[in-house]
């Protein structure tokens, strides 16, 4: 029965990592297949035994995970579309109608067919107001003018 070279395990083990963070993006996998494309290339240089080859994994995973962290924290993405996932962002700047009245500070008003509670001055229900800013899951409005 053949035998598989270590070494030669660890770098197919690398490129698999590599090819699934393609396939299930993540920025976590490709460090991992660093980690193993050194360990495999270290074995194959030194022919380190099982255990050396283990730790080298571990100390490399451990070293690749943070550089790759320390990369992202300097060059964060740039979204085409920042506010994506934050409902209440993309709604400062439209046009809301109070339906209950904003009495104390807080209401409700009507943003296209939805309604969302609101604060912002005293105002009848039926008034045209725009917002203006998002506080603690509330619309921030001010009146339309």
């Amino acid at each position: 029965m053949p035998t598989i070279d270590p070494a030669m395990l660890w770098i197919v083990l690398g490129l698999l990592l590599a090819i699934a963070e393609i396939a299930l993006p993540g920025i976590f996998l490709i460090w991992l297949g660093f980690a193993a494309l050194l360990t495999g290339l270290a074995t194959l240089v030194t022919g380190m035994a099982l255990a050396a080859q283990l730790g080298t994994f571990a100390v490399a995973a451990l070293a690749t995970v943070q550089a790759g962290r320390s990369v992202i924290k300097r060059h964060p993405s740039q979204s085409a579309d920042p506010l994506l996932n934050d409902r209440l962002a993309r709604l400062v700047g439209e046009q809301v109608v109070v339906v209950e009245a904003i009495e104390d500070g807080v209401g409700r008003v009507r943003v296209g067919d939805g309604v969302w509670a609101a604060c912002g001055p005293d105002t009848p229900a039926g008034t045209r107001m725009h917002v203006i800013g998002h506080d603690q899951g509330r619309l921030v409005v001010a009146r339309s003018g």
